[in-house]
């Protein structure tokens, strides 16, 4: 199955590191779910944030999307990446409108260890982000 757009330039932002273009693919009242984060992130603005953080967190020379499943509005994208020595492995779970704009957007990450190391690092870059 080919990618749908949303997914396809999703792939495209994160192998171009184009946070910017975030703003065109999200819509106005989308759903940050983090890993890390008990509440729901709700606003385009917030949701924003923290995919621009990941995107400095995640997306270094290792990263890769291994796995792939869609729906028409829904997809799960497996990942690993390899973070201070740790192999990481996540899942990206997005859903988007009929506009093709994402409204929700929840990662999930293994092992623990993993875990603990992405609550520190996204938390110094939302932090330097103010």
């Amino acid at each position: 199955m080919s990618s749908s757009p949303t997914i396809a330039t999703w792939h495209r932002l994160v192998r171009e590191r184009h946070v910017q273009g975030l703003d065109a693919l999200l819509a106005d009242d989308a759903v940050f779910l983090s890993p890390v984060v008990h509440r729901p992130q709700v606003g385009k603005a917030i949701t924003k944030k923290y995919l621009a953080a990941a995107f400095q967190v995640f997306f270094n020379d290792s990263f890769r999307y291994v796995r792939e499943l869609q729906d028409a509005h829904d997809a799960v994208l497996e990942f690993e990446v390899l973070l201070d020595g740790i192999a990481v492995n996540g899942v990206d779970m997005i859903k988007w409108n009929d506009a093709g704009q994402i409204t929700e957007f929840k990662v999930m990450l293994r092992p623990l260890k993993a875990v603990n190391l992405i609550h520190q690092k996204m938390g110094e870059m939302l932090q330097a982000a103010g």
